[in-house]
């Protein structure tokens, strides 16, 4: 005896019309929910090779790293990794390829030239990115919606690295009377220039800026700005630079014997990399950077040091920490948002970052969450000063590893 069973199904001329309704919901980014178990597919845009390529080598690292440490706390995601080559017009053709390839989310791009590039492509393709570092102020207020910058602008910077400033100065016992600011010319520098023009004037500072000294960051050599520098006569050096600039500076203040009470920054990279231990020695010790800092008491930094550790056995994760922690933040804060919106198209992706709201993370201070344009306004900052070649937290001193030492020894007292 033979079964008969009702037909179940659709025709073959139902299923190709089915077909080309999903082709059609795909390609105007308008899928469903992904299948289950996909994985984000995140494009990471970095300056790699070019004048900021040892940054963004470091922040590379975080990206590397990401999957397998997120992979266990329950997410899933995918890198593809571009290089800008430091250059905006390089990180605006990657940020289009990254997205042509799949890429569901960008982030990135270190430097705020390369990352405004980048701004302005997944805008006009409605897609989300979220800045690892990149502090020029105009990133969030350009009226973008798909923006998302867990970093401080130039102005938290600055009012932040000079408010610890005073901190330092009370601490130490010892204030200067003038200060020379030295900065790289790019977007960066500038926006930190403009920061600190407007602000200084409003926060009843004990000192006095009486130069302002710009200069190239591809330069070979600061002799000349250095030379300025110290014609001044200024106690104290501030300055905005990555490490390359750093290098070149610090070398220059010892071959010149400029010994400034100290060497501060209100929030820049440079002075505390690898590279630059690596190239000064204790020439670069007591160098103080006003900057958000990871909290090495946190679950997810521990988890990080040791995935770095195996990875990369033969370097210090210090060194590295803060280009990692941002970039590794930022993938984290993505796929959060995908996490919650169960989907990876654009519109859910976008209202799922709105709604963060990320507590467990590696950077000290509150939970991540953005305000009405992207930026999350809760970020703290540290001091961290240079101890035996260590980036090293002096305050505030509830934080604190050491007691911070200010005026610097004199470079022939170095030990």
């Amino acid at each position: 005896m033979t079964t008969r069973f009702p037909r179940i199904g659709l025709t073959r001329r139902q299923l190709g019309q089915a077909a080309v309704a999903a082709g059609a919901l795909t390609a105007f980014g308008k899928a469903p929910v992904f299948a289950q178990g996909a994985a984000l597919k995140i494009g990471v845009l970095l300056p790699r090779s070019g004048h900021l390529a040892q940054a963004g080598q470091a922040c590379q690292r975080g990206a590397d790293i990401a999957p397998a440490v997120l992979g266990d706390l329950g997410y899933k995601v995918e890198i593809l990794s571009a290089d800008t080559e430091s250059s905006p017009d390089v990180a605006r053709s990657r940020t289009e390829k990254l997205i042509n390839d799949g890429a569901n989310v960008i982030v990135g791009a270190f430097d705020s030239g390369q990352t405004a590039a980048a701004a302005q492509v997944c805008e006009q393709r409605g897609i989300p990115l979220v800045m690892n570092i990149a502090a020029a102020d105009g990133l969030t207020e350009q009226g973008y919606k798909t923006v998302f910058r867990n970093f401080p602008t130039s102005t938290m910077l600055v009012t932040n690295g000079l408010a610890l400033m005073k901190d330092l100065f009370k601490a130490t016992g010892a204030t200067p009377k003038s200060a020379v600011f030295l900065h790289a010319n790019d977007t960066f520098g500038m926006a930190n220039k403009k920061a600190l023009d407007a602000l200084f004037p409003k926060l009843d500072m004990p000192f006095q800026i009486v130069d302002s000294i710009a200069y190239d960051p591809k330069a070979q050599d600061l002799s000349i700005e250095v030379t300025k520098a110290k014609a001044t006569g200024a106690d104290l050096a501030i300055v905005t630079t990555r490490a390359a600039d750093a290098i070149m500076m610090v070398k220059e203040m010892v071959k010149q014997r400029w010994e400034p009470m100290g060497i501060v920054s209100p929030g820049s990279p440079g002075l505390y990399d690898e590279q630059t231990y690596k190239a000064l020695g204790k020439y670069v010790d007591f160098a103080i950077t006003n900057l958000p800092w990871y909290d090495p008491k946190a679950e997810l930094t521990q988890r990080v040091a040791a995935a770095f550790k195996k990875q990369y056995p033969n370097d210090r994760f210090e060194g590295y920490a803060f280009n990692v922690a941002f970039t590794l933040e930022a993938i984290l804060v993505a796929a959060d948002a995908f996490k919650r919106a169960g989907s990876a198209a654009s519109e859910p992706m976008l209202q799922a970052l709105r709604q963060t709201n990320l507590k467990d993370k590696m950077m000290v201070g509150p939970a991540i969450t953005f305000d009405a344009k992207g930026q999350n306004v809760n970020l703290a900052s540290a001091c961290v000063q240079n101890r035996n070649q260590r980036p090293t937290v002096v305050l505030p001193k509830e934080s604190a590893e050491m007691d911070p030492v200010f005026p610097m020894p004199g470079w022939a007292k170095r030990t």
